[in-house]
């Protein structure tokens, strides 16, 4: 996978993918929008806010999406990171930056483990 901008993730890649985007842009971590109904994910934007755009033009819910970070070097758990600012709306109950509920965050690393391999 060569660094360029978002892109959205349909079928399975790699932590190596992840680690060429991660040298490209932030050094140690890729920006990525999970949608749990579709079940795919956009990666390697600048912000959230622009894998968030083009997985709406895509067709995704608002209400589905779910910023978070890859950190490709990290092991366990702690190599994702469920911190947006996308994921602040009060009106689906979370009012922080982080993912609050364990339900969603358990959801969003299902998502994860179906499209990154290694993970």
């Amino acid at each position: 996978m060569s660094p360029a901008d978002a892109r959205i993730i349909r079928t399975a890649l790699t932590r190596a993918d992840l680690k060429i985007l991660a040298e490209a842009r932030f050094g140690d971590m890729v920006k990525a929008v999970v949608d749990l109904d579709r079940g795919i994910m956009a990666v390697g934007g600048e912000l959230h806010a622009d894998e968030e755009a083009l997985l709406l033009e895509d067709g995704s819910k608002q209400g589905s999406l779910w910023g978070i970070n890859f950190y490709p070097e990290e092991t366990g758990e702690d190599w994702v990171e469920f911190d947006s600012m996308i994921n602040v709306r009060p009106s689906q109950g979370n009012r922080s930056r982080t993912v609050e509920d364990a339900n969603v965050r358990a959801a969003i690393r299902r998502v994860v483990a179906q499209l990154v391999k290694d993970a």
